[in-house]
């Protein structure tokens, strides 16, 4: 019987969620329900890693995920695998025009956006790690996905959501675009790019009621980052790759996972951050917090 109530609730609540967020607080429900009932996401880069745990996530807290991605094969399966609360519509955001018409495909199957989330990317070539053996196509082409196809992103959420004066967009940074030297130099100037994208639009989009964040992760060991970190330790299986990702933290007792950043999302995202806007969450366990210094033992002293 409770859950045919909660059931009947959840569509009530759906129907006009703003209303009834004061009753569900009242009667302990929010959390039953989910704290993102009625909420539409769009979720670039969704079929994998970080993308997949937030969409996870968010379907979880009752929102409705549409997954973005270019890989047509993998995309469909994820969705399928999420349930009828998500579908996929395949999206290059190198392409401006299919970054468009996901969002337009967003608004015509639900009539509105609510949650944009540009979390597409790439760590571009590893190697060579020279400065001065950079390939400057292989840098514009990092830049086209991660600087150019979030710019992209904010742009057409903002397009649908201005009009509405309401709405959350959160972009993927990185604690690479905190601190140097702590990936390949096209993948660090992009990310050290985003949070100033995220200032500038907070800049105006605050003035119009839609909110807009980022999240930096310490390094975590999705599917693309072992790949990545697998071409150093070859002969290495991905587990033990893994392992390797996961000391680099500093947190004793902790280390840093996908869902922890969607965790992340899912606050940023929810009306519990209503007054939050263009804020970089930093989520590494400290990492970026300090550096020791290494003084040398006595009898190193020369």
């Amino acid at each position: 019987m409770l859950h045919l109530k909660l059931q009947i609730l959840s569509k009530i609540v759906r129907l006009n969620a703003s209303k009834f967020n004061l009753t569900l607080s009242f009667f302990g429900l929010a959390s039953l329900i989910g704290r993102l009932v009625g909420k539409v996401a769009l979720i670039t880069g969704g079929a994998s890693g970080l993308g997949k745990a937030t969409a996870h996530e968010f379907i979880q807290n009752g929102a409705q995920v549409i997954i973005a991605d270019i890989d047509s094969e993998l995309g469909p399966q994820v969705a399928q695998s999420l349930g009828p609360s998500a579908y996929f519509v395949p999206c290059d955001v190198a392409d401006e025009a299919q970054v468009a018409d996901a969002v337009d495909a967003v608004v015509t199957r639900h009539g509105k956006l609510d949650i944009m989330y540009n979390n597409a990317g790439v760590t571009g070539p590893v190697y060579p790690p020279s400065i001065s053996d950079l390939d400057l196509d292989k840098f514009d082409e990092v830049m086209r996905i991660n600087v150019r196809g979030v710019v992209a992103g904010i742009k057409h959420a903002a397009r649908v959501m201005l009009p509405i004066a309401s709405g959350s967009i959160l972009c993927t940074s990185s604690i690479s675009g905190i601190m140097a030297g702590l990936g390949p130099h096209p993948y660090t100037i992009s990310k050290f790019a985003i949070p100033g994208l995220v200032k500038s639009a907070a800049a105006e989009l605050c003035r119009h009621g839609v909110r807009i964040n980022c999240i930096s992760p310490a390094p975590i060991p999705t599917p693309m980052s072992v790949s990545q970190i697998a071409q150093f330790y070859p002969g290495l299986t991905r587990e033990q790759v893994a392992g390797i990702i996961n000391r680099l933290g500093e947190l004793k007792g902790a280390h840093c996972e996908d869902a922890d950043v969607a965790k992340a999302a899912l606050y940023l995202a929810s009306d519990e951050a209503k007054y939050v806007t263009g804020h970089n969450l930093v989520v590494d366990g400290g990492f970026t917090c300090f550096k020791n210094l290494s003084f040398p033992s006595q009898d190193q002293v020369v």
